[in-house]
């Protein structure tokens, strides 16, 4: 509810003390529901957030429910610019970078479409990736192709770069949350694999190119359990040996995790092996079609470095025993936590009714997001960490941790009231 100020004359005038006799009152204007929600999610400024925060919970239909409906309900978007959008800009750390956008010429605000990311290689842009690609995809997609100096997809403010991008486009148009996918090639392609490992919840598939990953990064490809996988390599590649590829689709494999790897024979006059023939598109185009990405699945596995403690789905580490953690260039030093792969893991199993079972390695603390569709509200929780009892109770929805979720997040498919911490007991010596 939104505030005004008024003056209103006192009873003050039958003594003639017109001048002194005004006082302040307020009275609410009313403004919808919806409405303060939307300006909630959208709010820069978090001060601004806050007042419109407690404004929401100031309405008395504010309830769980009430709220978890306009959080889903479909955003009313404007109509945008379409066809080729070779330079739209994104603010990053004072930095503006470039970002380049394929809107279809039929696009219609209030159809969802899918969303592919594609990361350029070294020495190209995103425009050049985006007259690649646009042709190919078809009437159902959107893409966003962002440039970064030297295609240094491995860093930290590349990585920024990418999310503040899906952000934006997602903002603007009407995208479907549970379709958007990551691609790239050659350095867009480490990209690929880097960030789509970090944030596998985001991603309806991820598909690396002529690529491949440092040794010291294999544990992070547990992430990807829920997140399927298409690799494509030549077999001829002199820049990016295939073996790379090759030790990933075999690590896939034992992991027992979903994926296509798909080895070709062809050479490019100027790229050699090294390059992703127009030949294999068809059927990645086909695989992102029939992929959907699955919004909570009842079992998640998370591996974090020390940099990395967002949110993955409804679980997030929150502390560990001292573990690697990369710089800003991600893997640039190699000291011995790096070397010997200390990482923190997390595994998390909704088993039973209202039972989550829970194993740690290196984590100290833990966080818990939960809705009705993962837990009965209604009955005692039961959590359990490494064998032993965390807790059991009634838990209670919040309507500002439903807010303040729903503003971090961004993804109406992923709402969550509850928020439990859990503090892992140390084992007895």
């Amino acid at each position: 509810m939104i505030w005004m100020r008024y003056a209103v004359l006192t009873g003050c005038l039958v003594a003639g003390l017109v001048g002194s006799c005004f006082a302040e009152v307020a009275v609410p204007t009313i403004e919808d529901l919806p409405s303060l929600v939307m300006r909630y999610l959208d709010a820069q400024d978090s001060d601004e957030a806050d007042r419109l925060l407690n404004a929401i919970r100031a309405d008395p239909t504010a309830s769980i429910e009430t709220l978890s409906r306009i959080l889903q309900a479909e955003r009313a978007y404007q109509s945008q610019p379409v066809g080729t959008i070779p330079d739209e800009q994104v603010d990053l750390r004072g930095q503006a970078y470039s970002l380049s956008l394929f809107i279809p010429q039929t696009y219609q605000p209030t159809k969802r479409y899918g969303l592919v990311v594609c990361l350029h290689g070294f020495g190209f842009t995103g425009e050049e990736y985006l007259e690649r690609w646009r042709t190919r995809l078809g009437d159902d997609y959107l893409l966003a192709c962002p440039t970064y100096p030297s295609g240094a997809w491995f860093t930290r403010r590349a990585e920024e770069l990418v999310l503040a991008s899906i952000q934006r486009v997602r903002h603007r148009y009407s995208i479907d949350s549970d379709r958007i996918f990551l691609t790239g090639m050659s350095n867009g392609g480490i990209g690929a694999w880097l960030i789509g490992m970090h944030h596998a919840p985001l991603f309806a598939g991820v598909a690396p190119m002529a690529s491949g990953l440092d040794g010291v990064l294999m544990p992070f490809l547990a992430n990807l359990s829920n997140t399927p996988v298409y690799m494509i390599h030549g077999a001829k590649d002199q820049v990016m040996p295939v073996d790379l590829s090759r030790s990933l689709d075999h690590e896939l494999t034992r992991l027992g995790y979903p994926h296509v790897y798909r080895e070709h024979q062809r050479e490019h006059p100027m790229a050699g092996g090294h390059y992703f023939p127009k030949e294999e598109l068809p059927d990645l185009v086909a695989w992102f079609t029939r992929q959907r990405r699955e919004p909570l699945p009842t079992s998640l596995t998370v591996v974090r470095d020390g940099s990395h403690f967002q949110t993955f789905n409804w679980v997030r580490i929150d502390s560990t025993d001292p573990i690697a953690a990369f710089s800003d260039d991600l893997v640039d030093k190699r000291d011995d936590r790096i070397k010997h792969r200390v990482y923190a893991k997390l595994d998390a199993s909704i088993v039973g009714r209202n039972r989550i079972e829970v194993k740690t390695v290196h984590v100290q603390r833990y966080t818990l997001f939960l809705n009705e569709q993962l837990i009965d509200f209604s009955t005692p929780l039961t959590v359990v960490t490494n064998g032993g009892l965390s807790f059991e109770g009634i838990v209670t929805p919040s309507v500002e941790i439903l807010l303040r979720q729903a503003r971090l997040r961004h993804d109406s498919g992923r709402l969550f009231p509850v928020q439990l911490t859990i503090a892992v007991a140390k084992p007895a010596s």
